[in-house]
């Protein structure tokens, strides 16, 4: 039997709403994070503890849990913020100063996976050609045909974070834009929340089908649990986000994750449906089947067209677009390997 939709109490109560907004204070998984957490919660700070710790990076970032739950927060602190932090920490210099190390880091094992990019000439036609080879593992077709509950559960839980921020992070390419570009993402990112209406916003469907099927629907709520390749998806966007400079690279990602949506989400409806939920459940995905569709029209003509105007415009565009692919590839590898081994993908719970 599926497991029956919670809804809040109180008759103002939205059907998605959340009772803590904020990231829950993570536990450490190394060093850096040790040291993070220590900065954010002592009264008096020793900043030459939080900037020694990142003296010596990993080589390679993307799946080092250390680093990737730190940067998880630091940025964080730019979003939703974290519960029992300070506001006053999101422009602390020292923090500022640790992030921007991890970044040139972050930034170098980027360019390095996804390797040159070339003046594609028409920037429509390689979007749209990226977006239907995105050569990930069969993780879709798995949850619609063979995935258990505990599997599906287990793919929404790495995917929580993300999707339980809404598009906020795209959303903030609006007021770096101006013009055709700026009305076509506003146009999408409407949308996204719900034309004005709540119970119609993205993040709220996906809170109330992680209740649905028998999940916590409190933002972050499973942060400790999540590894550090879904975590590098989340920080990748984050970076590309927070960065005005970067703002071509951050609508090609928009434009790669509208051109992979459509039919992955119908297949995990289909797996849904296969496990016995309902429509409330599924809504979700019923919706971004027909969204996501118009969605990736939108944002690839309306949005990215005009941007690409000039050679460097369209390299920049592409990248956003196979950077986001690689590291969703990265994430979906990690799951996908996993479940061959007969393992969890997940981390142990530690709180």
């Amino acid at each position: 039997m599926a497991a029956s939709v919670l809804t809040p109490t109180g008759d103002d109560a939205p059907v998605g709403a959340v009772s803590q907004p904020r990231m829950p204070l993570p536990v450490p998984r190394g060093p850096i994070s040790r040291a993070l957490v220590d900065h954010l919660t002592s009264p008096t700070p020793d900043p030459g503890v939080i900037l020694a710790s990142v003296d010596d990076l990993p080589a390679q970032i993307l799946h080092d849990e250390d680093v990737q739950i730190s940067l998880a927060m630091l940025y964080e602190l730019h979003l939703r913020g974290i519960v029992g932090v300070d506001d006053s920490a999101e422009w602390d210099p020292d923090l500022i100063r640790a992030r921007a190390v991890i970044e040139r880091r972050l930034a170098a094992d980027l360019e390095a996976l996804i390797g040159p990019v070339e003046d594609p000439g028409d920037v429509a036609t390689e979007l749209f050609r990226l977006g239907a080879h995105d050569g990930g593992p069969p993780l879709s077709a798995h949850l619609a045909f063979n995935g258990s509950i505990d599997q599906f559960r287990e793919w929404v839980i790495h995917r929580s974070l993300n999707q339980l921020r809404e598009s906020d992070v795209h959303t903030f390419g609006i007021p770096r834009l101006h013009g055709a570009p700026k009305a076509g993402l506003i146009e999408v990112q409407i949308d996204e929340y719900g034309n004005g209406h709540v119970d119609y916003m993205h993040a709220t469907l996906w809170a109330t089908m992680m209740r649905g099927i028998g999940l916590d629907s409190d933002y972050a709520a499973y942060i400790d649990q999540i590894p550090a390749p879904s975590l590098a998806v989340v920080n990748t966007l984050s970076y590309l986000g927070l960065h005005r400079g970067l703002v071509r690279e951050l609508m090609g990602h928009l434009c790669m994750v509208e051109t992979t949506s459509a039919l992955p989400c119908r297949a995990y409806s289909r797996g849904l449906r296969r496990l016995g939920f309902g429509s409330d459940v599924r809504r979700f995905f019923d919706e971004h089947v027909e969204a996501d569709s118009v969605h990736e029209q939108l944002v690839i003509r309306r949005v990215a067209v005009p941007l690409g105007d000039s050679p460097a415009a369209r390299i920049a565009l592409i990248r956003g677009a196979r950077i986001c692919a690689a590291v969703e590839n990265i994430a979906a590898d990690h799951i996908w390997q996993s479940w061959e081994r007969g393992t969890t993908s997940l981390r142990p719970v530690t709180r």
